[in-house]
């Protein structure tokens, strides 16, 4: 071989390795960065489960409480509606 060409393909073998190292590099960091997108979501998601598992009990004595004021806020309303007007009441009195 001439060295011309032996220089060529003695660069190339550099070049080929160097993206070699390169191409693994980036590999190795798609790697830990589809690692990391999955530990952030499973936080992200685990937090949200356990929050509400956490929440759950406030929750649903919060509701208990809201339907027994609806009830309760119900009963004055049937109780009003049973009330005399006011003025059948003062034409009782004339």
């Amino acid at each position: 071989m001439e060295s011309g060409e032996e220089r060529l393909i003695k660069e190339t073998l550099e070049l080929s390795r160097e993206n070699n190292k390169i191409l693994r590099k980036i590999q190795g960091s798609m790697r830990w960065g589809r690692f990391f997108k999955f530990a952030y979501w499973l936080i992200i998601i685990g937090s949200a489960a356990g929050a509400y598992y956490f929440l759950q009990p406030f929750i649903e004595s919060s509701r208990e409480t809201l339907q027994t004021l609806n009830t309760d806020i119900q009963m004055v309303q049937d109780i009003g509606g049973k009330i005399p007007d006011i003025n059948t009441l003062l034409k009782g009195v004339q």
